[in-house]
């Protein structure tokens, strides 16, 4: 039990009544204080019953409700506070009689939310009673599940486009005939069918399908490299990893793999195999929860026992996420790569560095920026090394801004499709 403001301040001017009035009346009127600041601590000592409601799930940089209901006494006033780890962000955290709040989760994992603070106080506002009412509500910070989501979206309604990608395919070879649909302004001419459009009396598309069944092996790189952080502040100031980038990506690509039917799987590795997930149908959804907590290690990689692990599987579409930094780093992902290059069609994708472009194409206006245009321009050049190295063990490669990284890589995936590449 603590006393109130209000309480102080009453026993503050009967301090200074007492230099005016007769000292007993002054010790009377304290007890009558005393007193009914203990009945008010009475009054409020009950604990509120509090319901907290908030998503067992959430992802990244993806704001979700959180309010918090409260069951006290008519009589007395409740305020409490939402304490919150610091890789979220809650605001407001304080209310009075319950809460209503939005939270930010802004790193991976797995996270406690404490319990709430409660402060009870009676109904004459002289004393107050704090409590923890409840428990902790573990929570899940899965990557950018509403980006990868959209994605998968986009290819279920056949409105996924990239550089002339469709979702479904492209007429031509490894393709199945699906449907027949209305005419979108971006499909290709030779989608239209021309006997529907005329017994219809309006445009009309052939919709294909690629073949179902492949199998698809996400491949992420856990070692030292993926803990670099991108150079954009994102999510609130909190600057995402290369590992972030990459499981974003590998969400987006799992998700998408199971609305097209085929078979996904994933490995996770860095000096050992942490993870290994054997394709199987719909199972995206079960990589994602299987690698969302996954967090880097201050240990080299090793590529090649990763790789050994796809090697034997049939013929699949294989993306390893990795950091292209140099080629001194990427050597041992190019000497590794004829172990899956020779079997799979391997994509190796990166989040690029935004920030270097930028500083690359910025006129420098003293010698302190032209330094920095100089080493942007060299770590530029050194990644374009390292992806010609690894183009030329015979991988594609797909850089893109981590924000854009997941479209890319699904682009080069459903391309690899259409292309009959699997």
């Amino acid at each position: 039990m603590t006393p109130t403001p209000r309480a102080a301040a009453l026993l503050g001017a009967l301090a200074v009544a007492a230099l005016f009035v007769p000292l007993p009346l002054a010790g009377l009127a304290a007890v009558a204080l005393v007193a009914a600041a203990a009945v008010d601590a009475r009054a409020a000592r009950r604990p509120p019953q509090v319901r907290r409601e908030l998503p067992s799930v959430l992802a990244r940089g993806v704001p979700v409700p959180l309010t918090v209901h409260l069951e006290a006494a008519a009589a007395v006033r409740v305020r409490l506070r939402q304490a919150v780890p610091a890789d979220m962000r809650l605001e407001p955290r304080e209310g009075e009689g319950g809460l209503d709040a939005r939270l930010v989760p802004r790193r991976r994992g797995r996270h406690e939310l404490p319990r709430v603070g409660t402060r009870t106080i009676g109904p004459l506002g002289l004393a107050g009673w704090h409590h923890e009412p409840g428990e902790p509500a573990q929570v899940a910070v899965f990557p950018d599940l509403l980006a990868a989501r959209r994605l998968a979206l986009s290819v279920r309604q056949g409105r996924f486009r990239d550089q002339g990608i469709s979702a479904r395919g492209p007429l031509g070879l490894g393709t199945e005939f699906e449907l027949v649909r209305d005419y979108l302004p971006d499909d290709d001419i030779r989608q239209v069918n021309w006997r529907a459009t005329a017994r219809l009396g309006r445009p009309m598309s052939n919709q294909y399908r690629t073949e179902q069944d492949r199998d698809v092996m996400l491949v992420v790189d856990a070692g030292r490299l993926s803990a670099a952080p991108l150079p954009a502040p994102q999510h609130d100031g909190v600057r995402p990893t290369v590992l972030d980038a990459c499981l974003d990506a590998l969400t987006a690509v799992a998700l998408v793999a199971d609305e097209v039917g085929d078979r996904c799987g994933a490995v996770a590795f860095d000096e050992e195999v942490r993870a290994a997930i054997r394709p199987g149908r719909a199972q995206g959804a079960a990589v994602v929860r299987a690698l969302f907590a996954l967090e880097p290690q201050p240990v080299d990689s090793d590529y090649e026992l990763a790789f050994r692990r796809v090697e034997g599987a049939k013929r699949a579409f294989v993306l390893v996420l990795a950091d292209l930094l140099e080629e001194a780093a990427a050597r041992p992902l190019v000497e590794a790569m004829p172990v899956l290059a020779r079997r799979h069609a391997v994509v190796v994708a990166s989040p690029a560095d935004s920030g270097l472009a930028a500083l690359a194409a910025r006129a420098p206006a003293d010698e302190g920026e032209l330094a920095q245009a100089a080493v942007a321009v060299e770590v530029r050049a050194a990644r374009t090394r390292a992806a010609a190295l690894v183009r030329g063990a015979g991988a594609e490669v797909v850089e893109a801004p981590s924000d854009r990284l997941p479209r890319a890589c699904v682009a080069a995936y459903l391309r690899a499709k259409a292309r009959a590449r699997l």
